[in-house]
């Protein structure tokens, strides 16, 4: 998936008793470990845990990791550092803590954690949250816990019962995860291995969750998977469905204003997907489709199975049904053997294009990856010029995207409080905070707005009244 996110994540809580056990979470990665971590919350709640903001109040401390950059993984080990320090101080004054690593790294990685970080009490992979409660029972009475094995056919067997119980108010836009795993299997990437093969959920299941989100207040709810675009499943007509028809589905919940979804891979936009954005209005405007290169020669490498043409075809399909729409994508500099010409047709694919929004990334070899072993390794110099140079000309057109934006009306969905007050902070069609007076609506509602100004980061709204002003 995209860009790294590092979170403590806002936990629900439920009150067991007086003296509750109380958890913090750290949040490492992609918006799956994201929703990951509101698993694990909601398992957790059941047994009487209730969520802390800070570190040095917490019973059970869990770090949700990520696996898929080398330094994202060392982050990891330094927190670990930290925290048994912080363990140490709180068992002498007589408070138990326990340390748990969950996510990919501990899929990954598994004994190897208790090993090089013996402050670890326990290891959770991502398919086996379900059974955290009992892991954390069996760390409580003294006994190190790896917990990484699965079966393919129980991936997402466990969700129904849990999220039956587990929806509680997150606000007005949520996750929903359609779709785990890889079975690209691109020479750079750690996810078929840590995440497993593509397993797709159920339609039912789907439908059901969207409609007790969109009971619970949601407004706007992004899919998620490895590769979103891969979800297949029967339609309620006996027909196989791909992700265009699900959103088709989805779109008819009361309730529900927007969806959205991510990551994409090239290879699995389908006509009914491209329909999809053609034809519904309440699909945003914005999608995300990693290239990584725009060398033939690296993407073959990468075993990406498309050319550089292949994907500038797609986009122009794409813009063709939904002429607004704003491409966001994915690239790899340094990928071994890339030379200066490959990194030049990277370049003019960013140029033809134009993105709105992009995240980009020196190459890192990862263990038991096919790329960790090719020759030609980029010197670190390299990668970083061509980095600077890559996110200049990305940032460039992101300030000019914005910018093209001022003057314009668009539906803003208002999310959260602003910073300062007599704010109101919601989201443009393509992903954007936008910054409105509070006096424009309340949180939960679609607004019409004027954007005024383009920021560093934000954009800047008025709102329209009635008669147009």
């Amino acid at each position: 998936m995209n860009d790294t996110i590092t979170r403590e994540t806002n936990l629900p809580s439920e009150a067991h008793g007086a003296a509750p056990r109380k958890v913090f979470v750290k949040t490492y990665g992609c918006q799956m470990n994201v929703y990951d971590s509101q698993r694990m919350a909601d398992a957790l709640a059941a047994e009487g845990y209730q969520p802390t903001a800070e570190i040095e109040d917490a019973d059970l401390v869990l770090l949700n990791t990520c696996h898929i950059r080398e330094k994202a993984a060392e982050k990891v080990y330094s927190e670990l550092g930290r925290i048994r320090q912080l363990k140490a101080e709180r068992a002498a004054s007589g408070r138990e803590t326990l340390v748990g690593v969950a996510g990919c790294v501990a899929q990954a990685e598994g004994d190897e954690i208790l090993r090089r970080a013996p402050v670890v009490d326990l290891v959770i992979g991502p398919q086996t949250y379900h059974r955290l409660p009992q892991v954390v029972q069996k760390a409580r009475a003294g006994e190190k816990v790896v917990e990484t094995e699965y079966a393919i056919e129980d991936k997402f067997e466990h969700l129904p019962a849990l999220e039956r119980k587990a929806v509680r108010s997150r606000g007005v836009t949520a996750f929903l995860t359609v779709q785990e795993g890889c079975d690209k299997f691109c020479t750079f990437c750690v996810v078929p291995y840590t995440r497993g093969s593509e397993v797709s959920r159920p339609v039912s299941q789907l439908v059901a969750e969207a409609e007790r989100l969109a009971e619970a207040g949601v407004r706007e709810v992004t899919l998620l998977g490895q590769n979103v675009n891969a979800w297949h499943g029967e339609g309620p007509d006996g027909t196989e469905w791909g992700l265009g028809q699900l959103l088709f589905r989805l779109a008819e919940i009361p309730g529900l204003a927007r969806l959205r979804y991510t990551t994409s891979h090239p290879r699995d936009m389908d006509d009914a997907l491209i329909a999809a954005h053609r034809d519904l209005p309440s699909l945003m405007p914005y999608l995300h489709l990693p290239v990584q290169s725009g060398s033939d020669r690296i993407l073959k490498a990468m075993n990406r199975k498309h050319t550089g043409a292949d994907y500038l075809r797609l986009v122009d399909r794409i813009r063709a049904a939904r002429p607004d729409i704003a491409m966001s994508g994915d690239f790899i500099v340094g990928f071994p053997g890339e030379t200066d010409e490959d990194f030049e047709d990277t370049m003019r694919i960013i140029r033809d294009v134009t993105y709105a929004q992009a995240f980009s990334f020196k190459y890192s070899p990862r263990p038991g990856t096919p790329g960790a072993d090719l020759p030609l390794q980029v010197a670190e110099d390299v990668k970083n010029e061509r980095l600077q140079r890559l996110q200049a000309l990305v940032a460039e057109q992101q300030t000019a995207f914005a910018a093209s934006l001022v003057g314009s009306e668009i539906d803003l969905l208002i999310e959260k409080p602003g910073r300062n007050p007599g704010q109101r902070v919601g989201r443009s069609p393509w992903l954007q905070p936008v910054i409105v007076d509070e006096m424009a609506g309340e949180i939960g509602d679609i607004v019409r707005v004027r954007i005024t100004k383009a920021g560093p980061n934000s954009l800047f709204s008025e709102p329209v009244t009635g008669d147009g002003r």
